[in-house]
Parts: structure tokens; sequence; C-alpha cells
């Protein structure tokens, strides 16, 4: 397999890093993805860990040229039909997430095993918080935008979100649920990038042999 890194800064020096200790061959780094090969582009994986600007005016290109694409970028819920038809009109797998963390990948199962029951029985009000790095542009995370949709598709009710922006905090997502006698909560704390590396690389791999888009916690634990 070769690889085409979207975006070299942080998070596209971690992915190169995974794909070294994994003998995986990194076949090209850009940071304006729509200047890349061709003819490279056809026999990569591109992996995107740009920002939703950057996204929204490359996806076509990444549709149209590469193998696969695996997209850790977030911020274009708003145009994901539009996104998800076009690359399956050009019959190009795509596998993305708003957190490729196999840790939170869990922790979305959970919290969808837990919301479903609570949403059985009642009288519990979720609510979540999540803190990031003040460098971070989005703002909720594009996570806790999914802990959320999980939630209020089992709880059928809109869920707080607060967002804390300071220093270098890689992610802590808490899912909170208040009931009038007792409170659950979970914690999902990242200690660095490297976990969204990692999993974006093993998203990487699992486009061999699938066809249209998936999101990676469908597929995860396949």
């Amino acid at each position: 397999m070769k690889v085409v890194i979207s975006g070299y800064g942080k998070m596209g020096r971690m992915v190169e890093k995974v794909l070294l200790e994994k003998n995986i061959e990194c076949a090209g780094k850009s940071e304006n993805i729509v200047e890349f090969d061709k003819g490279v582009a056809s026999e990569s994986v591109c992996i995107d860990f740009t920002v939703p600007d950057a996204f929204r005016k490359n996806y076509r290109f990444l549709a149209e040229n590469f193998k696969a694409v695996v997209v850790g970028t977030t911020g274009w819920n708003d145009i994901k039909d539009e996104v998800v038809s076009y690359f399956e009109k050009c019959g190009t797998p795509m596998i993305y997430a708003s957190n490729f963390s196999i840790g939170v990948n869990v922790f979305f199962a959970v919290t969808d095993f837990i919301s479903s029951l609570l949403g059985k029985t009642g009288g519990y009000s979720p609510y979540i918080v999540e803190k990031h790095h003040c460098h971070k542009l989005d703002a909720p995370s594009g996570t806790a935008k999914s802990l959320a949709s999980i939630i209020d598709m089992n709880m059928g009710t809109s869920v707080d979100i607060q967002a804390v922006r300071c220093g270098e905090i890689p992610g802590i997502h808490t899912i909170g649920f208040e009931g009038i006698n007792d409170r659950i909560t979970m914690t999902h704390e990242a200690f660095s990038r490297e976990g969204f590396a990692r999993g974006a690389v093993e998203a990487a791999l699992k486009t061999e042999g699938i066809t249209g888009v998936h999101e990676f916690k469908e597929i995860v634990f396949k």
C-alpha cells in the first residue's frame, strides 16, 4: 500500500511516523493536494488531515484521483450528503470519522448502549463537556457532535455541549446523565495525537477490499 498525506501539520507528521513504524510507503506529503501528481494519486490512499475550508475545496479532486481516501478533517457535516454522493459517483472508497482513536470509537459504542437504556427508562438529562487545545478551529468538536447525535437518537432530547479551548489539551470528552437521585459520568481522555494517527492508518488499511463510503465506527471492529 502507498499513502499520501494531505495536510502536513502536527497530525500529518504523526501519520508519517506511524507509516514508517508499520513499513507502509509514504508516497508524498502535500499542503495543497490539488497540485499533487495524479499518476501517484491513482495508486495511493490519501489520508486527509487539513482544515474544513481546504477539504471543501479539495474533496472533488480527492474523489476523482485517489485509489481511496481517509478523512480525519471535521467541520463539513453540512455538505456531507454532497460529499458522500460525489465519492459514490466516482466509485472511490472513503472512510471518515470525527475521531479515529480506537478508544473513542469504543466510547461511541458505550455511549450508544447506555443512552439507549436511559432512553427506555427516562428520568435522565444528558450533557457533554469537551476540552481541546487552543489551536482547534471548530467548537464544539466533531467528536462531541457525534456523541450528541448518538444520545439524541436514543433519548430524543437535545444535548447541551460545553466547549473549552485551553493550552495544549489533546482532547477530553465527558458525558453526563443527570438524574433526580444519581448521576452517571463517562470520560475519554487522549494523551496525545498519536491515537488519532494510528486509527487513521488502520482505516487506510481497511480501504482495501471495500467499496462505498463508511464511517470508521461502523467498520473498525469488523
